[in-house]
Parts: C-alpha cells; sequence; structure tokens
C-alpha cells in the first residue's frame, strides 16, 4: 500500500504527493469515480498533506498528530465540508455562497483552507455557476476538492477549471485483498468483493453493517415476489416504497444490480456476476427472460434512479420501474 493508505489508487496518491512536496499544487481538483471507490479518502489525504503538522516525508501526512485526525473527523477549522442534505439531493446555490464566506478568510491554524465538495454532480446549475467565480478567483491559500461520479456530469466551465483525477473501480481480486487485510475472513471476502463492484469502501462498509446485508436480501426477496405479482399488487408495492426517497434509492441499486447479472447471464457474457450467492437462481431465471427484455428493464432502473436523483415524482417512477417486468411464477 502506498504512504497515504489508499488502497488501489497508487498513480494519482504519487500525483498528488508530488504536487504537495514541489509546490506545484493546483488550485482545484476534480477526483471522479463510483461512490465508495476512494474519492473521499483521497481526498482527506491530500488535506492532511498539505497541513500535517508533522509530515513523515514531504506530502506524507503522518495521520495520528492533532491535525491529521481532526480532518479524518471533518473537525478541522480550515476545512470545510459541502454536500447535499441526502445521497440524490441538491447541492445548493446558498451552501455555495457560504463556501465564499469561509474562503474570504485566511486559515485560522494552517497554511491552507480546503473546501471538499462530496458528490458534486448534486449541485444544481446556479449552484455550479456560483462556483464558477470562486473557481477562477480563489486566494492563493484556497484549494478545492471535488467529487463526483463523472466529469460529464458537470458544466465544461467547472471540469476545464479543475485537475481531473479519474479513480477507476478495483479489480474483484484486489477488493478481495483489501477485505482479508482489514481481518474478513476469505469466504466472506469473495462474496462481498462480488457485491462491491470494484469499490473497496462500499465493501468494507457491507463488511461492518450486517443490516445492510439483511436490507439487500430483503429487496431481492421482494424482487422475485414482484415478478409473480399481478399490475394492481405491484402498484400497490410501488406507493409504499416510494415514501421513502433513500430506500427507494437503495432499492433501486440494488435491482440494478441483479438485472445485470440478469442481462450478462442471457447474454452468455463470462464476466463475474455481482450476486454470487444467487446464481444458480439468476440461471433459472435467465431461461424465462430473454436478453432484449433483461436490457430494457436495466436500461428502465438506470434512468429510474437518474429521474429520482432531479426529483421528479417518486410514486409515478416506480410505478413505471415495475410496469414492463414480466410475470413470472
Amino acid at each position: 500500500m502506498n504512504t497515504w493508505e489508499v488502497y488501489g489508487h497508487d498513480w494519482a496518491v504519487e500525483m498528488l504527493q508530488r504536487h504537495v512536496a514541489n509546490g506545484t499544487l493546483r488550485h482545484a481538483y476534480l477526483l471522479t469515480g463510483p461512490a465508495s471507490v476512494g474519492r473521499r479518502t483521497l481526498a482527506l489525504r491530500l488535506a492532511q498533506a498539505l497541513n500535517c503538522a508533522n509530515p513523515s516525508a514531504p506530502g506524507v501526512p503522518c495521520r495520528v498528530c492533532r491535525v491529521c485526525k481532526q480532518i479524518e473527523s471533518g473537525q478541522f477549522m480550515d476545512l470545510m465540508v459541502i454536500q447535499a442534505e441526502n445521497e440524490g439531493g441538491i447541492l445548493k446555490v446558498d451552501q455555495i455562497r457560504e463556501v465564499t464566506k469561509f474562503l474570504s478568510l485566511r486559515p485560522y491554524q494552517s497554511s491552507y483552507k480546503i473546501v471538499l465538495f462530496l458528490r458534486f454532480q448534486e449541485a444544481n446549475a446556479s449552484a455550479q455557476n456560483a462556483l464558477l467565480k470562486t473557481l477562477e478567483e480563489a486566494p492563493g491559500y484556497a484549494v478545492l476538492l471535488l467529487t463526483a461520479d463523472s466529469a460529464e456530469q458537470l458544466l465544461p466551465t467547472i471540469v476545464s477549471r479543475c485537475e481531473i483525477l479519474r479513480l477507476r473501480p478495483l479489480a474483484l481480486a484486489e477488493v478481495k485483498n483489501f477485505l482479508i487485510l482489514r481481518g474478513v475472513s476469505d469466504e466472506k471476502a469473495e462474496f462481498l468483493a462480488h457485491l462491491a463492484g470494484g469499490r473497496p469502501g462500499y465493501a468494507l462498509r457491507l463488511s461492518q453493517d450486517e443490516k445492510a446485508l439483511a436490507f439487500r436480501a430483503e429487496k431481492l426477496e421482494d424482487l422475485h415476489r414482484l415478478l409473480a405479482d399481478n399490475l394492481g399488487d405491484r402498484f400497490h408495492y410501488a406507493e409504499k416504497l416510494a415514501k421513502d426517497k433513500d430506500v427507494f434509492r437503495q432499492t433501486l441499486v440494488i435491482w440494478l444490480s441483479y438485472w445485470r447479472d440478469m442481462l450478462l447471464n442471457t447474454s452468455g457474457a463470462s464476466a463475474a456476476l455481482t450476486n454470487i450467492d444467487r446464481a444458480e437462481e439468476i440461471e433459472g431465471l435467465g431461461s424465462r427472460v430473454d436478453r432484449s427484455l433483461a436490457r430494457a428493464i436495466t436500461v428502465e432502473i438506470e434512468n429510474s434512479i437518474e429521474r429520482l436523483d432531479r426529483n421528479l415524482n417518486a410514486r409515478l417512477l416506480a410505478e413505471i420501474t415495475l410496469m414492463d417486468w414480466p410475470r413470472i411464477k
């Protein structure tokens, strides 16, 4: 593992460490990649490297001093973390105005003031436009760190003013090894590595949260029951599901992983399944669902997640999602 203890992104660590050590720091960085791939961790390590009281080498934070611990917990006075209230919510222009106030004053106890924007793809157009002036006229002591699923979700004017680091999902074996290093058994690490889809942070969270695994099992059981239900029963389920947007979104993500596995199965692809514990079940269902239908349902769920994040009517989205599923008893 590299000196920052960021797993699987050595090239990014080496580049940022070099920027800190050589004094070639950019005023803004955009870290892209799927959620839980390591974007936030990498950003916090950069913040620590810039402000650590006792670095072991140039650009290498000690991670144990008071400053490093405060940054790790998000309690450092010269660090501001900005994000939408909930995942899939909206980051608003008023929050950008707070950033402007924060950066108008010089650092209180360190060399740099750092603003970390989490899930910046959730910023509305007004908020993104409001950030442009700050990106263009940021004081020399300011470093802005943005995380997003992809650069394409942001305004080109935002992207062009940032150094972009595209973090890729890790290989299955890398995620498994990551978990084993943290004390997870070989068998469980194999299972969770499949579920995580190349995201070490998500894999670690699953290893520590049995409720998350129980929630997944419940929603996959719901999926199978819904396949046997008539349209009226599905719409009744949709009404209940739409009442909690966070639960709805999490459910869609789980269903999406399952239908992607169905698409792999019906396509005869050799790629590893995400829901490896359901392989036999997916094989059986795959004999009754053709490739075109599996693809159509996968695309529809992807669209529903995107529309839900844009605050479209949740109940309508739930009904549309379930409407075209085949009826299989």
